[in-house]
């Protein structure tokens, strides 16, 4: 059970657990949305391909690509450690992934009554998503996790330590920021929605949540079940 629970976090595993979403992701919004496939990507994925663009890296598969290399990088710097049982690992991340995204899709569907409960009188109503849009859930789960776990937290993480922060203060400000980014991050930019609170406190309960998972059960996961969890989102509104 312990190398189990240390191969689902290396990023060999994590890599390899990728790879398929992201063929799924990428080849469905060129074959679904052609020349119109700007209007299907997710915005984290549109905010990736832009700050590419500002590099001058505007080809189509740039982001994917980059994506890509950091995990063969890391998988090369941990590559004498990489796990030997590599089907029982992904199928364990998949099982794991589904299981976090129905926690967390529970946990959605009982916020309103959970905050009421507590005498926080907020109420989530539920938007009608289309079909159609699977693959920008499948999207927001590979690239709001690179974006938001992959490289904000780590970065905010690597930072506070080298100001010699202690590790735990440096773990807790890394997690709320992280947390409080990702949940602002809905509500910026042109596609942005308009502000709530509703919204803002279950995004931040759900920017935790993707972090613990990224800190404890790695970065596979976190993506499976942000993944998981948008399109069960998506399935039980549409």
């Amino acid at each position: 059970m312990g190398n189990y629970l240390s191969s689902t976090r290396h990023p060999w595993a994590c890599l390899l657990f990728l790879v398929p979403l992201l063929a799924v992701y990428e080849g469905g919004v060129l074959w679904l949305g052609g020349n119109q496939a700007d209007h299907i990507r997710n915005g984290a994925d549109a905010w990736l391909r832009w700050g590419l663009e500002r590099f001058g890296v505007g080809q189509v598969l740039a982001a994917p690509a980059v994506v890509v290399a950091v995990m063969l990088i890391w998988s090369w710097w941990r590559w004498s450690d990489r796990p030997t049982d590599l089907v029982t690992t992904i199928f364990g991340m998949a099982f794991e992934s589904c299981l976090f995204a129905v926690g967390l899709w529970q946990f959605s569907r009982n916020f309103g009554p959970i905050l009421d409960g507590l005498g926080v009188h907020l109420q989530i109503a539920g938007q009608p998503t289309p079909m159609a849009k699977i693959l920008t859930f499948i999207g927001a789960g590979i690239y709001e996790e690179v974006l938001f776990r992959l490289v904000l937290f780590v970065g905010l993480l690597a930072t506070l330590r080298v100001l010699q922060i202690p590790n735990v203060i440096a773990l807790l400000l890394a997690t709320a920021t992280t947390a409080l980014a990702f949940a602002a991050a809905h509500h910026i930019g042109p596609y942005g929605e308009p502000m709530r609170a509703d919204y803002f406190v279950f995004r931040t309960s759900a920017g935790l949540y993707f972090t613990l998972l990224f800190v404890f059960r790695g970065f596979g996961i976190a993506v499976g079940a942000h993944a998981g969890y948008d399109v069960l989102v998506g399935v039980s509104v549409g």
